[in-house]
């Protein structure tokens, strides 16, 4: 009988706006190696690869929290308003932000379509 091997899952963050998609190294609000730093949010983040300093890291981005879509940190592709929200979402109910977000969203061009 042949044994199947498996290999180990790769995590892989993918922004369904802009596509970006990379190996993430750890999703939550505290990450490793780090001593007192805790996020506002539940984060996909990687160490920083131009850094020696383990306790050096990127947040990529985090999941929407009306939609529960991936969205990375750009501005194009998602704003924190106390959660992340997706530009989507953000869109779809824009009048429920305050007038100043509102005024801002207003300002960008038009954002690119999404990655199917």
């Amino acid at each position: 009988m042949e044994q199947e091997v498996y290999a180990p899952q790769q995590n892989t963050f993918t922004c369904v706006l802009c596509g970006l998609s990379t190996p993430f190294t750890y999703f939550g609000q505290k990450p490793p190696n780090t001593r007192a730093i805790v996020l506002l949010e539940e984060c996909f983040v990687t160490r920083d690869p131009f850094s020696p300093d383990k306790e050096r890291f990127l947040v990529l981005g985090s999941k929407c929290s009306l939609c529960g879509s991936c969205a990375c940190v750009g501005s194009d592709c998602s704003l924190f308003y106390t959660t992340r929200f997706c530009m989507r979402c953000v869109n779809k109910n824009l009048e429920q932000f305050p007038a100043a977000i509102q005024s801002e969203v207003a300002k960008k061009p038009t954002s690119k379509p999404a990655v199917p």
